[in-house]
């Protein structure tokens, strides 16, 4: 399909059919029924429009179906408006945005992208060496953040399990900054299928727990040692190691993680805390952790 541009006629009717239909991707129903959730504001739209041109050029699909957007902001934003292959590109009043927008100030540009996740077994790879799991967290500001510092980390996947947010509400959306279309995603996933595939693709589970008996630190120093080759450097030390590939379990909220998660995950990890807090918040405590296994990682090469 060729590209199309925005020499169409400005969308002025805040009322009409079709922004109703935009505006109803802010619910839930309405992206399940149409696949599709909306990205808002400059950032956003431009990550999206970059994983869709990656897609595109690789020969698929790609992921952004139509821009909406204010003269204005077409204006502010020029790279935005270039045309691309299978996305349409519409101007719109202020109002028009303002209706089709979950937010109040929509920024001026939005885009409804079609809901691409992987699978299980395409997140349990042969080459998969980190992953962030979200086990009933709620929030979408920290859904937000830990998707965020997964791909800042170097993460391949992130994986929702069942009653965790939905990443693909508005408010989860604008946390993750753009992220969203930077790593593979699954979600809705039973615990059960998440521990069956880390397992049969022999990656552990380590559960992030302020109550662990494994301390973090004490992983990064082993697993400094075993680089180094000191004690421990030849693997006989039981116990998880932080450059072997991983799935990080991260728990609800107020809850935590409960009883079958931290069981299956066999060894629960707790972040050293230095100062007079009683607890990290689960985005915090999943960005440290997240980031001591992409060091360890990387410190031990693509053979470890």
């Amino acid at each position: 399909m060729s590209a199309e541009h925005h020499a169409e006629i400005e969308m002025t009717n805040p009322r009409a059919e079709r922004v109703r239909d935009v505006a109803r991707l802010a619910t839930r129903p309405g992206r399940a029924k149409k696949a599709a959730f909306l990205a808002e504001g400059p950032q956003a739209v431009r990550e999206a429009l970059q994983r869709h041109d990656t897609m595109v050029a690789g020969g698929e699909r790609g992921i952004v179906q139509e821009v909406f957007a204010t003269a204005e902001a077409l204006q502010r934003h020029p790279d935005l408006a270039r045309p691309r292959t299978r996305v349409r590109l519409r101007t719109a009043s202020p109002e028009v945005l303002a209706a089709m927008a979950d937010t109040v100030s929509p920024q001026g540009i939005m885009a409804v992208c079609r809901i691409a996740e992987t699978s299980l077994d395409e997140v349990f790879d042969a080459g998969t060496r980190l992953v962030a799991v979200l086990c009933r967290v709620q929030d979408p500001g920290n859904a937000g953040t830990i998707l965020r510092a997964a791909v800042a980390a170097g993460a391949d996947a992130v994986v929702l399990t069942g009653g965790s947010v939905d990443i693909y509400n508005p408010k989860a959306v604008r946390s993750t900054v753009g992220s969203i279309f930077q790593v593979p995603i699954v979600s809705g996933v039973s615990f059960t299928s998440l521990a069956a595939a880390a397992q049969e693709a022999q990656v552990q589970l380590l559960a992030a727990d302020g109550y662990g008996d494994t301390d973090l630190d004490v992983l990064q120093d082993q697993s400094t040692m075993r680089r180094l080759g000191g004690p421990g450097s030849s693997g006989s030390v039981a116990g998880p190691q932080l450059e072997a590939p991983t799935a990080w379990l991260f728990g609800n909220e107020a809850q935590g993680l409960d009883e079958e998660e931290l069981t299956t995950a066999g060894h629960r990890v707790a972040v050293p805390l230095y100062g007079v807090a009683e607890s990290l918040n689960v985005g915090t405590a999943a960005t440290v952790c997240l980031y001591a296994s992409a060091r360890a990682h990387r410190r031990s090469g693509p053979s470890a």
